[in-house]
């Protein structure tokens, strides 16, 4: 049996678009609330496998997504290479700073996988589960947006530690890229093995760097990493989310290698058809605040992405992540609209 989804990635335009949301499994299901609950920590919901699991299912029972993608976190990999990560309530992540090239110099080279295997073990258990039509997304942080937490300590309104780092010391900046590069492959890899069909690449900070240092710094480890990836999997399908890159998108596309390109609810409609559909697959782009208004608003939310973009390559999805303050009903609402689209 097909995968819609994988279909879309692999060059065959759907008459109705496949639907998944970013953050699918999250805050704004009461199941996931309880489980939350249950498990104490955000990271011991992640390493739980049982947990991580049913938290992958929770929306995928609620509303048959076409793909699944496993519950977990980007900074999973600063936690293996030996990084103190934390998740404390209401503020985010916390991370001790690794913010002078001293500091840099004893990053760990290479990630403790051992870590991360409870991930590997809920993605095998997810996929026993799926129907033989859904598709099981495996998924990382880019290497810029993972280490502008790594260096910051914790997330920032712009992220300017890392962007000076980088500026002052790009030498020891770049290890730290390099070090994120060579083990988001192995765990890729990893994530594939264990059943993922298709990849994400999430670079939610992209879109704050100048051109110049959007090519250095998401660009090209981006490129490295899908190169990395395909040497062992040729034929596995990427998808890249540079994050408000806007009008370096087109570049981010032929530069990388993706099959495919997540867009945020400011793209431009007449460009990404132009530039960047024509070339793979689309991902997007619904506001997730038209989502949550509901209503007649967000109909033209969703008229609007299936106007621009469904005459070509569309997976329907978020321009970003599902708020935890969407009513359920919204997310159904969202559903049946798109499911009776016929292109």
């Amino acid at each position: 049996m097909t995968k819609p989804f994988l279909d879309v990635l692999s060059g065959h335009r759907q008459e109705t678009p496949p639907i998944w949301m970013m953050r699918q499994a999250g805050r704004y299901l009461p199941e996931y609330r309880e489980l939350r609950a249950k498990a104490g920590s955000f990271l011991d919901l992640c390493f739980t496998p049982e947990y991580a699991a049913e938290v992958t299912l929770q929306p995928m029972r609620r509303f048959n997504f076409d793909a699944a993608i496993i519950f977990s976190d980007i900074l999973v990999i600063p936690h293996a290479l030996g990084r103190s990560v934390r998740f404390e309530a209401g503020e985010g992540p916390r991370l001790d700073p690794l913010d002078t090239p001293e500091k840099i110099a004893a990053l760990s080279p290479r990630a403790d996988f051992a870590k991360l295997e409870p991930v590997l073990e809920a993605l095998r258990r997810v996929r026993g589960k799926l129907d033989a039509n859904v598709a099981l997304i495996g998924f990382c942080g880019a290497p810029w947006t993972v280490a502008t937490y790594m260096v910051a300590g914790q997330g920032t309104p712009d992220q300017a530690p890392a962007r000076i780092l980088a500026y002052s010391h790009p030498d020891a900046f770049g290890k730290i890229i390099d070090t994120l590069v060579e083990n988001s492959i192995h765990y890729l890899l990893g994530q594939l093995k264990a059943g993922a069909d298709a990849l994400q690449i999430f670079d939610t900070w992209a879109g704050i760097l100048p051109p110049r240092e959007f090519a250095r710094w998401s660009i090209e480890p981006t490129r490295r990493i899908v190169e990395g990836v395909r040497k062992v999997a040729p034929k596995v399908k990427i998808i890249g989310f540079p994050r408000g890159a806007s009008v370096l998108l087109p570049d981010y596309v032929e530069a990388t290698g993706v099959d495919g390109v997540s867009i945020d609810w400011t793209a431009e409609p007449s460009l990404i058809r132009a530039r960047v559909q024509n070339r793979v697959a689309v991902q997007g782009n619904l506001d997730p605040l038209a989502l949550i208004a509901g209503g007649a608003a967000l109909d033209r939310a969703i008229d609007d992405v299936l106007s621009s973009y469904a005459g070509g390559r569309l997976i329907f999805n978020l321009g970003h992540g599902i708020l935890p303050e969407t009513p359920i009903a919204h997310v159904e609402q969202m559903i049946r609209r798109v499911r009776a689209y016929k292109a």
